[in-house]
């Protein structure tokens, strides 16, 4: 891969978590130093060639003007966004750039599955969501940005699930973890019945979308 253009050298994930942005990012850079502050996290995940992972928050460790991209993905509400940012903004190359993305609530694929999912997520676990979450849902378009922002068009993130690979993905909500600690499962499992009731049969794949957002730019020239 020596061959590749000067601002496909070396990306830095931060707040990979298992790494699946990195993983992505490994296929059109040279490098990936993939970062975040939970070494639980970075247990799982996949280590594969030209990604190295590293225990860390906001700080990289990388070399002033030695990045060609920076992200983070599904991840800056939950940092310190001015530390964040003025860390990019020390470690990008001349030239480099910074994306930042996330996806927001999923909408099912019938008014009736919608309206149900809606009732759990934004009805019996809307106060177990942290508070950062809004940041997210606001398209990140709340955090001052401190760059030559570039226009972007409008994602949606598409995918097709059964009803029990859309369960495995609610239970994996910090939300839903916080309100069954308290509560225990049984809006889980009404969540499941009811969900199942307008399905049909639960092993058929349906069209789960969500708005995906981003954020990109450059370094502001001084």
């Amino acid at each position: 891969m020596s061959g590749l253009p000067r601002f496909h050298r070396l990306a830095w994930d931060c707040a990979t978590g298992n790494g699946q942005a990195a993983r992505g990012l490994a296929k059109y850079f040279d490098s990936v130093v993939a970062t975040d502050a939970s070494p639980e996290q970075l247990a799982r995940a996949e280590h594969r060639p030209g990604i190295e992972f590293r225990v860390a928050a906001e700080s990289s460790g990388l070399p002033d003007k030695s990045v060609d991209l920076v992200t983070a993905a599904q991840a800056l509400h939950w940092l310190d966004a001015g530390v964040f940012f003025n860390e990019a903004k020390r470690v990008m190359a001349p030239g480099g750039s910074i994306a930042i993305w996330g996806y927001g609530d999923s909408i099912l694929d019938t008014p009736q599955l919608q309206a149900i999912l809606h009732a759990y997520n934004r009805g019996t676990i809307e106060l177990y969501w942290l508070p950062e979450r809004q940041l997210l849902l606001d398209g990140y378009r709340t955090i001052p940005f401190p760059f030559a922002e570039i226009t972007t068009p409008e994602f949606r993130l598409v995918r097709e699930c059964s009803l029990p690979a859309l369960m495995g993905y609610v239970r994996s909500w910090s939300a839903t973890a916080r309100y069954t600690a308290e509560h225990g499962t049984a809006a889980l499992d009404r969540l499941e019945s009811d969900l199942a009731s307008q399905w049909g049969d639960p092993l058929r794949p349906r069209r789960v979308d969500a708005p995906l957002y981003l954020r990109a730019g450059h370094a502001v020239r001084s």
